[in-house]
């Protein structure tokens, strides 16, 4: 049974009342533009940690993913490499590291923070030998495409604001709507009871990772059009923040329950704080607070409903 998503709704809400009565431009088309806009990047890994988190896994390393990606595709086309190519190339090494993630998870049965952990070490250390100390402004179409925008009325939207909501919807109907979502959240709930059913846990862990990995790639260019310089110092906190994101819209650390669309309003819950409290003139610092207590006790209640369904 999937977490309802009524009560990180209703935080949401309650956010979004606080701040429109404490200023007067916090529902300004403009803002609210900005509030989405700043959640592309997060809310693009959550995704894929989502997934991971729906089968009792965690992911520690698909915010160093991302920046690696965008790493490789930036310096790829400042030294003149074909776009099309370098970004290409770049989803695909995105896509290894979740490969090998899943193979070390679901073949060797290694914990998935263990596994992570590590891999995150590999990967920045990869990241940085490729940097060289470096950035790489990104100055190609395709890389910035994803910035660009269109208004409709008086809202600017970007193209990585439709992206990131595109996949939201293909995610969703996967996990929702096809064998291989209900798969994943058995896995989540009881992965041995699953196998016993005939549920090939292995080959179902392995395509999480993988396809995990994609989306991470998928961030890192949505990253390219949000800030249009590859920069190996970026998304330092990328894993935390798609793990706030997630616990906060419901998903259970435990697996096998939540919701796609409850990542979605935990990472609209962190951007809405994070605009709220700079529009108000508040300390930053009230941000990390408040939003601890808010994962902490999504945490503690996901605790108690599963002790009250024993």
């Amino acid at each position: 049974m999937m977490t309802p998503t009524l009560g990180p709704l209703v935080v949401l809400l309650v956010f979004c009342a606080v701040f429109s009565l404490a200023t007067k431009t916090f529902f300004a088309a403009g803002n609210l533009s900005l509030v989405v806009q700043q959640s592309v990047i997060v809310g693009t890994l959550a995704i894929g940690q989502t997934m991971i988190i729906l089968t009792a896994g965690i992911d520690l390393a698909n915010g160093g993913i991302a920046v690696l990606g965008t790493i490789i595709a930036g310096r790829m086309v400042v030294e003149q490499q074909n776009p099309v190519l370098s970004l290409l190339f770049a989803l695909i090494v995105c896509t290894s590291f979740g490969l090998t993630a899943g193979l070390l998870v679901s073949r060797l049965m290694l914990p998935p923070f263990i596994v992570t952990l590590g891999l995150l070490g590999i990967i920045t250390a990869i990241t940085r030998l490729t940097a060289q100390g470096g950035a790489f402004p990104v100055t190609d179409d395709l890389l910035s495409w994803p910035g660009n925008a269109f208004n409709v009325g008086d809202t600017s939207i970007t193209y990585g604001m439709v992206v990131m909501f595109g996949l939201y919807v293909v995610v969703w109907y996967l996990l929702t709507q096809t064998a291989w979502g209900r798969h994943v959240y058995a896995i989540g709930n009881n992965r041995e009871a699953a196998r016993l059913v005939g549920i090939p846990v292995q080959a179902r862990l392995l395509s999480v990772y993988t396809f995990a990995g994609l989306l991470y790639g998928i961030g890192a260019w949505l990253a390219l059009g949000r800030i249009p310089n590859a920069d190996p110092n970026a998304l330092q906190n990328g894993n935390l923040d798609s793990i706030t994101a997630v616990v906060i819209g419901g998903t259970s650390l435990f697996g096998g329950r939540g919701s796609l669309w409850g990542t979605l309003i935990g990472t609209l819950i962190v951007s809405v704080l994070r605009n709220g409290l700079t529009l108000t003139g508040i300390d930053p610092l009230w941000q990390d607070l408040v939003t601890g207590i808010l994962v902490i006790s999504a945490v503690a209640l996901d605790q108690i409903s599963r002790g009250k369904q024993r």
